[in-house]
């Protein structure tokens, strides 16, 4: 719906990969010395309506995925996306994500600081049972509620710059994602399993 990244050009665009065992943290590049400042000076324009592109990305994002609405327990059975776009919990839930963002440019120049927070952020939505294959849903989405924003300032470089920005973090989230997984399937080691032997008596 008016965005060329929406729906299915969201998976080439972002590079989703489709084979197993691909280190997508590897693959992704990291954002170039021009477009980080490129994405800073887009942030300190975008960030004065944070919470207006929160929730028209994830209206848009349940618009054109509507299975991402199985990870938000609140979401799940809102058929009305009218009634999602005058919803205090989506726009609690868009700002998070815009903090997140944020916290992203912040660190642009602080690249292991960013690195740390994605994979951290990956890892927690394994618990939410939140797939790598949405991370990428949300930065073509993103891109989309911005471009209206930044108007004549929206540029193919910026677009490109943001893309890069996406990818990079969608592929340590990935990463994190994986590392819960891996762990939650390793068996225990001697110290963790019961000890048979201490029954009740």
């Amino acid at each position: 719906m008016g965005c060329a990244l929406s729906g299915l050009a969201a998976k080439a665009e972002f590079g989703e990969r489709t084979t197993e065992g691909e280190e997508d943290a590897v693959a992704a590049a990291r954002p170039t010395e021009d477009q980080i400042q490129m994405i800073k000076d887009s942030w300190k324009v975008i960030r004065d309506d944070i919470a207006k592109v929160g929730i028209i990305m994830f209206v848009r994002l349940f618009e054109t995925h509507p299975e991402c609405k199985d990870v938000f327990f609140l979401f799940r059975d809102v058929e009305d996306l009218e009634r999602l776009r005058t919803s205090r919990e989506l726009r609690a839930h868009g700002l998070r994500v815009m903090s997140f963002i944020e916290k992203s440019v912040a660190r642009l120049d602080q690249l292991e600081r960013l690195e740390a927070l994605a994979v951290e952020l990956g890892k927690s939505h394994y618990h939410y049972n939140a797939p790598p294959q949405y991370y990428s849903y949300v930065g073509a989405e993103f891109i989309c509620a911005v471009q209206p924003i930044l108007k004549e300032r929206w540029t193919a470089e910026l677009e490109e710059a943001w893309k890069t920005l996406f990818r990079f973090v969608s592929s340590l989230m990935k990463q994190g994602y994986q590392e819960s997984d891996r762990q939650r399937h390793l068996p225990l080691s001697p110290k963790e399993r019961p000890d048979k032997r201490n029954t009740a008596l």
